[in-house]
């Protein structure tokens, strides 16, 4: 598959710059990566790795490490359901199993046509909104059966287009930080006093 393209180089040099170590640029850059594919391609990760300065083990160990990274092709439609205590007290494996076979396939699968991929989350820190899920991260709280079928089919014929972007897509607004709001990219050994934004 692919590094990361000549856009996605530019803006992971802009990004690398914001940092004082270019090290602390790892997450962002993966997320940068897996918005460009869809998942962290292992070129992907060597690049990385060439820009921050650090071996590729160390970007794929960060990668492997959360849980958000795919490191393999998923749906355009990433379909997390929470299963741990209160999600499972209000149904969550009920809810599982009805989206199983809505779906046609098993948690870990992705439906043929490449729609959607259905995976079991663990917490996702909504636990008076129960059962809660996920898609591409995007929550919907207190799912019922019939709440769950009308959100796949809304997302199937596009109507949450606007709502719910394809896998990868971590956020429609990128960070921007004016200059005069930036602490500077110095080595942490080297900084002296506050930093700039905290001048009054």
């Amino acid at each position: 598959m692919s590094r990361l393209n000549d856009a996605n180089e530019v803006l992971a040099k802009e990004i690398i710059a914001r940092y004082p170590k270019p090290r602390s640029a790892i997450i962002p850059l993966l997320h940068v990566s897996q918005q460009q594919n869809g998942y962290i391609t292992h070129e992907a990760i060597a690049h990385i790795a060439e820009l921050v300065g650090a071996t590729s083990a160390e970007v794929l160990g960060t990668c492997t490490f959360y849980e958000m990274f795919k490191m393999h092709p998923v749906g355009k439609y990433l379909i997390n359901i929470c299963s741990t205590m209160s999600c499972a007290l209000m149904g969550a494996e009920q809810l599982i199993e009805h989206a199983e076979h809505k779906l046609g396939i098993k948690v870990g699968g992705t439906t043929p046509d490449g729609l959607f991929t259905l995976e079991r989350a663990e917490c996702q820190a909504a636990c008076t909104e129960a059962p809660c899920l996920q898609a591409n991260y995007r929550y919907r709280y207190r799912v019922t059966h019939e709440q769950l079928d009308r959100f796949l089919d809304d997302l199937a014929e596009g109507l949450l287009d606007g709502e719910i972007p394809p896998h990868g897509v971590l956020a429609q607004v990128r960070q921007s930080i004016p200059v005069d709001r930036a602490v500077g990219a110095v080595p942490p050994d080297d900084v002296e006093g506050a930093p700039r934004w905290m001048a009054t």
